[in-house]
């Protein structure tokens, strides 16, 4: 059985005293899912904005990741079906 479809994801950054806020929305055409995310400048580092702009758009795109597993796994079950057991380890930068 051959499957195309399209996913449409928008991801915003905002930057305000230091501290970036990610949010991206995955829209699926019948599903919308929101992942978020940020960031923020340590006391005694220079201020990069793009840097707080990656930290926090991974977090944001890590945490959507989760959130459509979680969905996939909660669609696997209600088909009547074990979900895949969960073999990875949380990794990342720390929140």
């Amino acid at each position: 059985m051959s499957h195309t479809t399209e996913w449409n994801v928008r991801l915003q950054l905002s930057e305000e005293d230091g501290k970036t806020r990610a949010r991206v929305v995955l829209d699926t055409g019948s599903a919308s899912l929101t992942g978020a995310g940020t960031a923020q400048c340590a006391p005694g580092d220079k201020d990069v904005p793009v840097i707080g702009d990656e930290f926090a758009a991974g977090r944001a795109l890590r945490d959507l990741g989760t959130r459509l597993l979680r969905t996939a796994e909660h669609d696997v079950e209600a088909m009547g079906a074990a979900p895949e057991p969960r073999t990875s380890v949380p990794y990342g930068w720390p929140e």
